[in-house]
């Protein structure tokens, strides 16, 4: 897990359900977190592939961001970003979902924004615990 936050009620769009463009920016946070340890500085975001919008999601419901590594090139990390869902305010409560998920790209970048090679020795993985 790489961030875990609550959806609040000016999160929703016109139907009163969780906007989906504040779902994708959380992922974007979770899935760049992941990449910044990773690159061990800078990086930014240059493409976002399948994303995917499952079920929908409620003012008041935990939303968690897990994000996993599954590639390494020489400056850029593709990670695999879902957000899950704890129901905690309405039925059924307790109720645990994936909600969405998406392929993130990022680039290590230097403080030019120049695409700068990963540090060496860092292969795949998953957000610490």
């Amino acid at each position: 897990m790489v961030m875990r936050t609550l959806a609040m009620p000016a999160d929703t769009n016109a139907n009163g359900d969780i906007f989906g463009g504040w779902l994708m920016s959380q992922m974007d946070m979770g899935g760049a977190i992941l990449a910044k340890e990773i690159a061990e500085g800078r990086v930014v975001t240059v493409r976002v592939d399948g994303m995917t919008f499952l079920k929908p999601v409620a003012v008041g419901d935990v939303v968690s961001c897990y994000a996993q590594c599954i590639r390494t090139g020489n400056s850029s990390m593709t990670i695999n970003v879902q957000v899950w869902i704890k129901k905690v305010s309405s039925e059924p409560i307790g109720q645990t979902y994936c909600a969405t998920e998406a392929v993130f790209i990022y680039v290590a970048v230097d403080n030019e924004g120049h695409p700068r090679q990963l540090p060496a020795g860092r292969d795949n993985q998953s957000a610490p615990a």
